[in-house]
């Protein structure tokens, strides 16, 4: 039988719009964001229903403990969240509860001790350097008869890997964050002259934070044949944007077209591994410090507040040259 819920004094309904105000209005955090703090809000919220508890100033760090255990518990139809999920819902909890004591609306932080699970650690999956060239190849862009969004496809694919841009970063790029190399114009006015020996990228990554990043000649080729020959028709059909990468319709290229370039270039590749839009980005960082590349240099590439995001790179770097180092070297395993 469902326990009774007890008199409420501050209900999490009210709590959690209260915080979710906070976010948006004085956070600034974007519709998305804001979005994934809902649907998180809503669950701890209907978990505590489901306790007979509806007052927030009843919470006690036991009730949140329980809580995640239950986050990671098989429930009915639900299998366990991983633990990546867990964190991301205790992570909204805690700003909860934390704003609420800090705002005076409770007069404590039930979720001040509360400790997360730890997870485990992910390796990023990047391609070998043939398998990159033979996606890329995939996605055709070349030769006089290339069809415009061959060769969309083609420059977009380029440039992920030229630059480790994110997808979303790259599907918000503007034709104005292309820089051509000092001295030879901009991309507007003669995109091959301009970006054939490859150039420069004004990413805006998370945060709003802007970095420079280079890219080389196969994707400035790449771009230069798809604004010349590719971009100005499919701009004619819609209603005129700054987009750099855009749809056969004339708007700027989505998340979900971009994900789709990419799964159809690995199945006409065939690559077997499992490739996702941050593949080249992974593969970017991993193959940048196999050629020598410095730590630090690749973190600012990436765009990663912390070197210690990017240094799980090394460790996938080193696994490989241990892995090559077994396969080459006559007295790296026992005799058997």
């Amino acid at each position: 039988m469902a326990a009774t819920p007890r008199s409420a004094g501050l209900a999490p309904a009210a709590g959690s719009e209260r915080f979710l105000r906070h976010v948006a209005i004085e956070l600034g955090l974007s519709p998305h964001s804001q979005a994934a703090y809902r649907r998180d809000l809503a669950a701890y919220a209907e978990w505590l229903a489901e306790q007979g508890i509806a007052d927030l100033a009843s919470v006690t760090p036991r009730t949140l403990s329980d809580y995640v255990a239950a986050l990671g518990s098989p429930s009915g139809d639900r299998p366990p969240l991983a633990p990546a999920s867990i964190t991301r819902r205790l992570s909204t909890v805690r700003g909860l509860h934390r704003f609420l004591f800090e705002e005076g609306a409770l007069d404590s932080n039930a979720a001040g001790g509360v400790r997360t699970p730890k997870r485990a650690q992910r390796l990023p999956k990047a391609l070998p350097v043939e398998d990159v060239e033979a996606l890329l190849a995939a996605a055709g862009g070349e030769g006089d008869a290339a069809d415009p969004v061959a060769l969309r496809d083609r420059a977009f694919l380029e440039l992920l890997y030229a630059s480790g841009a994110r997808v979303s970063e790259a599907t918000a790029l503007d034709v104005d964050d292309l820089l051509a190399a000092p001295g030879r114009g901009d991309a507007w006015g003669d995109p091959v002259a301009a970006l054939g020996e490859g150039g420069f990228l004004r990413v805006t990554g998370k945060g709003a934070k802007q970095r420079i990043v280079p890219y080389g000649s196969y994707a400035g080729r790449a771009l230069a044949a798809y604004l010349v020959r590719a971009r100005p028709g499919m701009v004619e059909r819609g209603s005129g944007t700054p987009a750099l990468f855009v749809g056969p319709r004339g708007g700027r290229m989505s998340r979900q077209s971009a994900w789709l370039v990419i799964r159809s270039a690995a199945e006409r590749a065939g690559i077997r591994a499992e490739v996702s839009p941050h593949t080249l980005r992974h593969s970017f960082a991993t193959h940048l410090l196999a050629g020598g590349a410095d730590v630090r240099t690749v973190q600012e590439l990436l765009g990663h507040a912390s070197v210690t995001t990017t240094q799980i790179y090394t460790q996938v770097t080193a696994d490989t040259l241990r892995e090559h180092y077994l396969q080459a070297h006559p007295r790296a395993r026992a005799a058997r």
